[in-house]
């Protein structure tokens, strides 16, 4: 097996997960509705710059906002929106019209379990349809979960 290897810094590639066909799908419709301001529940826009273009990307993703802290995290794992965060370390957050720059710290293994388990779940019981949620997205401790911060 052929392992690709970045130039600069001699660490592995990493290839990014493929996620299911109807978020492909859906994705650019949820855009174009949540850039004319409809409200779309906890999802906001998410624009960071591409870790190998340095090209402006914008996606919906689903904001977990609890006790003033806000969490993201990519259900299937090291897709190109959470590789791109994770190289650029701040992203713009986009929500109705409003942007807020921010920076966002990745989780290590400890963190996620705690995240899923003490924030997470609580949140997910409490929410609409989130036992639905919840069974689905707790059984998948990725790589991807972060913490948001306001930047200043």
């Amino acid at each position: 097996m052929t392992v690709r290897v970045d130039d600069a810094t001699h660490h592995p590639v990493r290839r990014a997960n493929k996620v299911p066909r109807f978020v492909t799908l859906m994705s650019p419709v949820l855009q174009a509705l949540m850039r004319r301001g409809v409200p779309m529940g906890p999802n906001v826009l998410l624009t960071v710059h591409g870790r190998k273009t340095g090209a402006p990307r914008t996606t919906p993703v689903a904001i977990i906002e609890v006790e003033g802290r806000r969490w993201i995290w990519s259900p299937w794992g090291d897709v190109h929106w959470a590789m791109n965060l994770r190289a650029a370390g701040r992203a713009t957050v986009s929500v109705r019209g409003r942007e807020e720059a921010v920076t966002a710290t990745e989780l290590d293994e400890p963190g996620r379990v705690a995240f899923f388990r003490d924030t997470f779940t609580p949140f997910a019981k409490t929410s609409a349809g989130g036992s639905t949620c919840g069974l689905t997205m707790t059984t998948t401790v990725g790589r991807g979960v972060g913490g948001c911060t306001r930047r200043s």
